[in-house]
């Protein structure tokens, strides 16, 4: 039973290790902000933090791992419902809009975290990579199921529209970049399935 208990409770110290990290992380960027910070902030000892983390990059891709399951738990809830094609792709653009809206909002999570690692090499990058290129086959399911003449360049155009609205939503008006955002997914989609077969 005690043993149960000290996994019950390294869990639960891991995840305030990565709820703290994913916090800060995101608010004020990765290579801003030190191990020690995240210690004292989540409440655990040095050794747990290397327990659960031999190192800060574990801790980084952790976070990139929890927010990627984060949006892929908002698009199938987009996606759930059975809808048509078009009302789903509308479904994950609301959802985009609503995140772009929330308090705190401090842009896409991949796309500030891949600045701060450019090396294509390196295992972020190639977690942020991986991210967006789930994101990107998924609108291009979606859009081919409407109309496959052109899905790939349609779900491109669409993942550009995603991240100038991520990158819009931090410099100018929320609800404004919304609109436009989604007044634009609106006009793709249309003109994605009036489309003829080539």
């Amino acid at each position: 039973m005690a043993h149960g208990t000290s996994k019950i409770r390294t869990s639960e110290a891991r995840d305030r290790l990565l709820a703290t990290a994913s916090r800060i992380f995101y608010a004020e960027g990765i290579h801003s902000v030190g191990v020690d910070r995240i210690i004292a902030e989540a409440k655990v000892t040095r050794a747990t933090f290397y327990r659960h983390f031999p190192g800060k990059e574990d801790l980084v891709l952790g976070y990139l791992k929890a927010t990627d399951h984060a949006i892929r738990k908002q698009v199938e809830v987009a996606l759930a419902a059975g809808r048509p094609a078009p009302d789903a792709l509308r479904a994950v653009a609301e959802s985009i809009a609503q995140g772009i809206q929330s308090d705190g909002f401090r842009g896409c999570a991949f796309l500030n975290a891949v600045a701060e690692y450019p090396d294509p090499d390196h295992p972020v990058h190639q977690a942020v990579l991986a991210h967006r290129q789930w994101f990107l086959d998924t609108v291009n399911t979606l859009m081919a199921s409407i109309q496959e003449t052109e899905a790939g360049p349609a779900a491109q155009h669409f993942v550009m529209l995603r991240d100038g609205a991520m990158a819009a939503g931090c410099l100018s008006d929320r609800g404004q970049t919304c609109e436009t955002f989604l007044r634009g997914v609106e006009g793709l989609i249309r003109t994605h399935a009036a489309r003829r077969p080539s």
